[in-house]
């Protein structure tokens, strides 16, 4: 999963990252590839001692019986009350949605105000399950992201959308989309990479 560059030793660095820029999208389609082979991680099974991802960090969960169904998030663990243990998968899933729907708008305002002077401006954003996709935008400029997202650091987060918002000027995935992604976010590669190994 790294890249490795071999280069003249007289090859300006300039030289070598222009090169390396143009082949970003050939990196990336060929990460994505072996990532396929690493391994994958255990099904959750929604049950007490568990830990589970909120914006990057391990939480222990701790499911009871109970009369109401409600989700407690303390800081330190989650704490799901059931009137069935069965249904803390689907309790906690909502949970992760509604964060989703309140944080995802907060994380994308100042990247949003940011693309202004490319003079594009996303309709909205939407969450939406998506099986293979962390997020995508439609011509019309809607963006919509994935709610499994919430699990990943900020910076994951911020990858994604600006990815979107790029998108919104360049629509395909050419020379310069990937040169304005690495302008807003130099460092994109590393949180595409912590996103794609940490929810695999």
């Amino acid at each position: 999963m790294e890249v490795i560059v071999k280069a003249p030793r007289d090859a300006s660095i300039d030289k070598i990252k222009e090169k390396v820029r143009k082949k970003a999208p050939w990196i990336i389609k060929q990460q994505g590839y072996f990532l396929a082979f690493h391994p994958r991680t255990p099904e959750k099974k929604y049950v007490s001692g568990e830990t589970h991802l909120y914006l990057g960090r391990q939480y222990r969960l701790k499911v009871t019986e109970a009369r109401t169904n409600s989700v407690h998030f303390s800081g330190s663990f989650f704490e799901v009350q059931a009137k069935k243990k069965s249904s803390a998968k689907s309790l906690l899933l909502k949970w992760y949605r509604e964060r989703a729907k309140m944080k995802f708008p907060e994380i994308a305002e100042p990247w949003i105000i940011r693309f202004e002077k490319y003079n594009v401006k996303p309709e909205a954003i939407f969450i939406q399950e998506m099986p293979k996709r962390w997020g995508s935008c439609t011509p019309k400029g809607k963006i919509i992201l994935n709610p499994e997202l919430i699990k990943a650091p900020k910076p994951c987060i911020e990858y994604v959308i600006i990815h979107e918002l790029c998108h919104l000027v360049h629509p395909n995935h050419t020379t310069a989309f990937v040169q304005l992604q690495e302008k807003v976010m130099p460092d994109w590669q590393k949180w595409k990479l912590k996103l794609d190994t940490l929810l695999a």
